[in-house]
This record gives structure tokens, C-alpha cells and sequence, in this order.
């Protein structure tokens, strides 16, 4: 098939060893960073947080964080150009959604006098809420949606991406608290340019599965 998409598709690879003497333009990052802006979500909830990675000090505190397992994936903090943490709100209320609802006041796409009728989104982050206001597993699930949006993203601008579930949640939270007051991360993901040599990944063929096996169509 012979499309732009396609071959951005075709094209990239979850990098296994990056170049750290490469790095992301700003241009590039501003892409980057509007494109996980304008990610969707459920009810245009937005309940998110991405931490940047880009200093050698905030990369030794990523490093840090790989202390107890996934040291694996520890190299990745200091070769790659960049690191995202994806953080979701753990207890997404209903004054984190008034913000949404007044920002789309503010942007024209709700009328004022419709502001309490906006709140009736709001029902879907009730309904995975348990006593204690904690709907994470919910949240959780919208940062995926970004993250999908950045990795494609990413490879439409010939960036190199690691998607990392191999992270410590708890020791990134300790780490990091200061900037992640509210909120978790379960995910990060690696971005830069892999290194040519080491790289075994970059090689190998795709594999996927065929067509028929994956896709219904009714």
C-alpha cells in the first residue's frame, strides 16, 4: 500500500539503544509537545500530565528510578534525546473537569449560560469511581491515547521512540513527587534517534499479523 501514513507505520520500530550524541530540535519538540496537547480523550477530560525529560539532571533522576527492576529499560535515560512520563490523575473530580468546561467557555465551544449542562459529561468519570474518588483505571486509559498520538507523531518527523511500561510507578512517584503531585506514571516513552550500530531492532523485518486475523469487517 503506498501512502504517507503507511509508511511512517512501516518506517518506525520500538528503538532498543539510542545515539546520546544526537538530539531533537526544538522545532521538532514543539510538534511533539502540541500534538500530546491536542491528544482526545473521554469527555475531553484530559487528565494528564507529561513530564518532560531533557536536562542531565532530570535524567540522572530518571535513572534513579530504575534502582529496584526494569534496569533494562535504565539506559534509555540518559542515551535517548528525551524521555515523557505520561501521568494520569488518580481522583479526576468534578472541579478538575470544571476546568475543562470553562476552558471551553473561554474557547467559544460552550455557551455560558450551557456551563452546568457541560457537567453532565462528567457521568463517565463517576462511573468508574470507587468510594474513594479514585477512577485511575480509567485515567489511565486516556494516556494511552496520547501516547499512541506522540508515537505517531514522533515517526512522522523521523523521531525514534521506546514506549516503556518497564518503569517503577513508585519510585517515580518518590522521585519526581514535586512534579507529580495528584498524578502517577504506569508509562514513559524514550524519544531520539537510535544508534546505528547497536540498534539490533532497526533491522529486523516488521512482523504482524495478517490482515484477516485482526480486522472484522461487518
Amino acid at each position: 500500500m503506498s501512502h504517507q501514513i503507511i509508511t511512517d507505520l512501516e518506517n518506525r520500530h520500538t528503538a532498543k539503544h539510542y545515539d546520546a550524541s544526537k538530539k531533537i530540535s526544538q522545532a521538532d519538540l514543539d510538534v511533539i509537545y502540541e500534538a500530546m496537547r491536542l491528544s482526545p480523550s473521554s469527555i475531553n477530560s484530559q487528565p494528564w500530565k507529561f513530564i518532560v525529560i531533557e536536562s542531565d539532571a532530570a535524567k540522572q533522576r530518571f535513572h534513579d528510578t530504575f534502582a529496584n527492576k526494569f534496569q533494562f529499560n535504565q539506559k534509555h535515560a540518559k542515551d535517548a534525546s528525551h524521555i515523557i512520563l505520561f501521568a494520569h490523575k488518580t481522583h479526576y473530580s468534578r472541579d478538575d473537569y470544571a476546568k475543562v468546561v470553562d476552558k471551553g467557555i473561554e474557547d467559544g465551544r460552550t455557551k455560558l449560560e450551557n456551563r452546568e449542562q457541560a457537567f453532565g459529561g462528567f457521568v463517565f468519570a463517576e462511573m468508574h469511581m470507587d468510594d474513594n474518588g479514585n477512577n485511575a483505571a480509567w485515567t489511565k486509559s486516556q494516556v494511552y491515547i496520547a501516547l499512541g498520538n506522540v508515537m505517531h507523531t514522533a515517526a512522522r518527523l523521523g523521531i525514534d521512540s521506546t514506549p516503556m511500561e518497564g518503569v517503577d510507578p513508585e519510585l517515580i512517584g518518590e522521585i519526581f513527587s514535586a512534579e507529580l503531585e495528584g498524578y502517577q506514571c504506569d508509562v514513559a516513552l524514550a524519544i531520539g534517534y537510535h544508534h546505528k550500530d547497536e540498534d539490533y531492532n532497526a533491522a529486523l523485518p516488521k512482523s504482524r499479523l495478517a490482515m484477516e486475523d485482526v480486522v472484522t469487517v461487518l
